[in-house]
Order: C-alpha cells, then sequence, then structure tokens
C-alpha cells in the first residue's frame, strides 16, 4: 500500500509542477480563421480545372496555403494578404497585444469576403 501512495504522490507533485502551457488572447480566433483561408484557398484551386505541375510539385515539395495562394494569380494576391494579416496577428497575440491582434484578424477576414 506505501508504494501505491508513493506513486500516487509523486504523479500528483509531477502534475502540480508543470505549468500549463500559455495561449494568447487570440490563439483561438486565429486558428478558426487559418481554417477558413486554408479552405477558400483549396476550393479556388480546384475550381480552375487541370493546370500543369510547377517545379516545386515535380520535385515533391509539399504545398503550402501561401504557395497555392500565389499559384492563383489576382485572387492570390488577396489571399496572401489575409495570410501575411495573420502573421501579423500571431506576431501580436505572441506579445499579448490583443488590440492589434483583434485588428489583424478582423483584416484577414476582410479578405476572405473580397
Amino acid at each position: 500500500m506505501n508504494t501505491i501512495l508513493r506513486r500516487c504522490a509523486a504523479m500528483a507533485v509531477f502534475l502540480l509542477a508543470t505549468s500549463p502551457a500559455h495561449a494568447g488572447p487570440c490563439t483561438n480566433t486565429i486558428a478558426r480563421v487559418q481554417a477558413l483561408i486554408d479552405a477558400a484557398i483549396e476550393n479556388r484551386a480546384g475550381s480552375d480545372g487541370w493546370k500543369p505541375e510547377s517545379l516545386n510539385a515535380l520535385r515533391s515539395y509539399q504545398p503550402t496555403p501561401r504557395s497555392l495562394a500565389a499559384s492563383e494569380g489576382r485572387d492570390g494576391a488577396v489571399f496572401e494578404y489575409g495570410l501575411d494579416a495573420l502573421e501579423r496577428a500571431r506576431a501580436a497575440d505572441r506579445g499579448a497585444d490583443s488590440a492589434t491582434c483583434h485588428r489583424e484578424i478582423a483584416n484577414a477576414r476582410a479578405a476572405l469576403r473580397q
């Protein structure tokens, strides 16, 4: 019985000693808007039908939301603006600057509406 009690006490000390991960003021909102932008980019990329593979695709590089957006011409510029706004929101989120973070998220959402 002493062994079980010691193990439980050791586990409790371990769990209490670890600090929880710190999330910024708008981390969850950034993740939701990122998912919306990713879905919009994929929908746009798939709507034009077949295109020749790029050199990066031939080299087996995996596409990123930014590389897909860059290949979409004018629509891609709008998506890139949204992705840039999300990067600025992440930087503000890391600095716990809630006002800037929310403003940049609003900019990213505005890019989606265009």
